[in-house]
């Protein structure tokens, strides 16, 4: 973790997010007490700010200085409001191409992602406050730098995002092997969102009931799944195939 892109103390911790600044994730020592430590907590809360309980083994990894139990770390990038980006790529005449990733934790993983949506022309990337995987040093390395070309937005909740989306035109695909369909036989020439789900549980089943389509890759090997990028990647060069 890059050290211009931390907090540590809680107090400091607290002003900056009453301060407006953007706070990735909050990691907090498990077990700790303390007026100053509710207050976070309810600071916290009142502003969504993602937060994860570690041991003070990881802490003591992240900074030498004196954390009192609470590291934060602050995006490296700003993030975008949902609805003006897709008010302005639906203006821009192109065919709209949105990334949902629901739930997903690794930040190598979503660096990877990212990497592949800006070689594909992705739009825009959503994930939600709360469980998403961080945007942080190995995010920006594993994208190469593409962090910082493709918008990212940061929502309240999937489900909401995903009915915006289609209340504006916009066809969701959920990738997911519950389902018959290949992404093969499906038409992707349309305005579209493609849902990719947790390395561990895949897509939300409540966000499965609300999506327009499911589709799968085939598979034919004793492994059941791919890892989520390599599955993201093999779906987005299928959306450029079809629209070539």
């Amino acid at each position: 973790m890059e050290k211009d892109n931390q907090i540590f103390g809680i107090r400091a911790i607290i002003e900056a997010i009453q301060a407006g600044k953007e706070i990735d994730k909050v990691f907090l020592q498990k077990d700790i007490q303390g007026d100053l430590m509710r207050e976070l907590m309810k600071v916290m809360k009142l502003h969504k700010v993602n937060f994860t309980y570690v041991p003070i083994e990881k802490l003591n990894r992240l900074t030498a200085k004196n954390h009192q139990g609470a590291v934060a770390t602050i995006a490296p990038v700003n993030f975008h409001d949902l609805e003006n980006l897709i008010s302005n790529v639906l203006e821009s005449g192109k065919t709209p191409l949105f990334l949902i990733l629901d739930q997903l934790s690794d930040a190598r993983n979503f660096g990877a992602i990212i990497r592949t949506a800006e070689c594909t022309g992705v739009d825009g990337i959503i994930i939600g406050k709360q469980g998403a995987a961080p945007v942080n040093g190995d995010t920006v390395k594993t994208s190469a730098g593409a962090v910082f070309n493709v918008p990212i937005c940061k929502v309240e909740h999937i489900k909401d995002a995903i009915f915006y989306l289609q209340g504006s035109g916009i066809k969701t695909i959920a990738a997911t092997e519950k389902t018959d369909d290949a992404i093969y036989d499906l038409s992707l020439n349309e305005p579209l969102a493609i849902i990719m789900g947790s390395e561990d549980r895949g897509i939300n089943p409540s966000v499965l009931k609300i999506v327009d389509e499911k589709a799968k890759l085939p598979m034919f090997g004793t492994i059941a799944s791919l890892n989520v990028s390599v599955a993201c990647g093999a779906f987005l060069y299928e959306v450029v195939r079809q629209r070539r």
